[in-house]
């Protein structure tokens, strides 16, 4: 009896194990993929943006809204 509920208890434990290494492994590669599709902004899709909206980004402009970005996203 005593070695049925040993049983039962390991086979939780490595379900567990194992559910949560499948869990991050998923979860990595939907990331990976999101990121992939919507890369995060740098300077030169700044630029490119600031000139279709038809003004003439200089690198002191540049480099501002990059810092005003990145402080209202203290997680980068």
């Amino acid at each position: 009896m005593t070695l049925g509920i040993g049983w039962v208890i390991l086979i939780a434990i490595l379900a567990l194990v194992a559910g949560a290494a499948l869990g991050f492994f998923i979860a990595r590669k939907y990331m990976m993929d999101y990121l992939k599709k919507n890369p995060p902004i740098n300077e030169q899709m700044l630029r490119t943006l600031m000139m279709q909206m038809g003004q003439k980004p200089s690198q002191k402009k540049i480099n501002q809204m990059m810092r005003a970005m990145n402080n209202q996203n203290p997680g980068k």
